[in-house]
């Protein structure tokens, strides 16, 4: 999340427990003619993996060192939603997309920016996001969201063998305690045949089941968002409503 709405402390705790704090009014990202507010509070120190955890399970999304969840006054559109691993089975286009990524290499690297990525990342913006709130960001701000972190984050890159080892996809992950998180993940615009975000999506689902982790969180389902669909294609999955983590 990139910050640059003024700050209000929703609420005034000791030092050693986290603040939060309440974003100003911004025109929604998904939902036209809506505006958003978004609580949020820093994740910092040794207790940072122990409250990203926490915080995840309420409903809370990491972006660097921030963890930050919808607080609007008159919406809930913005539900969490996390798919159950152990449980999963891919659908017949699901498989399909598997099997036309089987000659890809994949490696799970620390979270270190390299000059490749930071070229996907930008033709990935350029072609799929140009007038999104990330569209402006240098590599120094792409840098920030890679390295700045307290949890432990790691970078999955996707490489093609049928193009020399090139990059073409990378996942920004947090592993929790009980799964993991996507982050944010980017690819080859050029390689649109792959469904490459839902087979990155299928991919972190294989890897918690082989971890054993019960969970991939994949951030926000918006209902009446276009953009915000394809999550309610991964089934079995749990979905964050005021009773708790509800089956969908």
């Amino acid at each position: 999340m990139r910050q640059t709405s003024i700050e209000t402390p929703v609420t005034q705790q000791p030092r050693d427990t986290p603040q939060f704090y309440l974003t100003s009014p911004t025109s929604c990202p998904y939902l036209p003619g809506r505006q958003e507010r978004k609580v949020f509070t820093h994740v910092v120190g040794k207790r940072a993996p122990e409250l990203n955890d926490l915080l995840t399970h309420s409903g809370f999304r990491r972006s660097q060192t921030i963890a930050y969840r919808p607080a609007c006054e008159s919406c809930r559109a913005c539900v969490s939603v996390r798919v159950l691993a152990r449980d999963f089975e891919p659908t017949r286009n699901m498989r399909r997309i598997l099997k036309a990524n089987t000659d890809l290499v994949v490696a799970v690297v620390p979270p270190k920016p390299t000059s490749e990525q930071y070229s996907l990342f930008r033709a990935y913006l350029d072609s799929r996001h140009f007038d999104g709130g990330m569209a402006d960001m240098s590599v120094l701000d792409y840098a920030m969201m890679v390295e700045d972190t307290h949890i432990d984050t790691r970078l999955v890159e996707y490489r093609s063998t049928a193009r020399d080892n090139a990059l073409i996809g990378v996942a920004l992950t947090d592993r929790l305690g009980d799964g993991l998180s996507m982050v944010y993940s980017f690819y080859d615009p050029d390689e649109a045949e792959r469904s490459f975000g839902t087979f990155m999506i299928l991919d972190h689902i294989r890897r918690a089941a082989d971890q054993d982790l019960p969970y991939v969180y994949l951030g926000y389902w918006v209902d009446g968002s276009r953009k915000m669909d394809y999550k309610a294609r991964f089934q079995p999955q749990e979905r964050l409503v005021g009773e708790g983590w509800k089956r969908a």
